[in-house]
């Protein structure tokens, strides 16, 4: 196809689209051969010997399709996640977590009657002042520290 190099390069400019974009029938490859002006690539066009191909564009489908799925909470475990331990829950909101299921656990433990009132309260200061990473943490302090209600 090294015959049509200036054919094609006409016919681009004429066409006003890059080289790749230029169609050329390969049944009428022999007219388009011979055809040397800018006047015999026109009459080709004109002919439709030679067109212009449409853009290729990038297809949103897939994009559509994930972004569904991110909807709905799908690709969101631990393998998608980039950024810090505080990127996805702030600070804040991990100790509320934590400061609230450490409260919960402390009043079950009241009301159970396996810890006594004051053991709560001083048990309850210290979980506020951040002393405790977990329900098992704080567990653990009591059973090491002999908390636990004698039966």
């Amino acid at each position: 196809m090294t015959g049509l190099k200036s054919q094609r390069r006409l016919a681009a400019q004429i066409l006003k689209v890059g080289q790749n974009r230029v169609w050329i029938d390969p049944e009428r490859i022999d007219y388009v051969e011979v055809a040397i002006t800018r006047e015999e690539i026109r009459k080709l066009i004109h002919e439709g010997a030679v067109k212009r191909l449409p853009e290729k564009g990038v297809s949103r489908a897939r994009a559509r399709i994930l972004h569904e799925k991110k909807r709905k909470g799908r690709r969101r475990g631990p393998g998608s996640r980039s950024g810090s331990s505080h990127a996805k829950i702030s600070k804040k909101e991990a100790w509320m977590n934590r400061i609230r299921a450490l409260r919960k656990r402390l009043r079950e433990l009241k009301t159970k009657r396996i810890i006594v009132e004051n053991t709560y309260r001083k048990i309850y200061r210290m979980a506020s002042s951040g002393k405790f990473g977990s329900i098992a943490d704080m567990e653990r302090y009591l059973k090491t520290h002999e908390l636990w209600r004698k039966r």
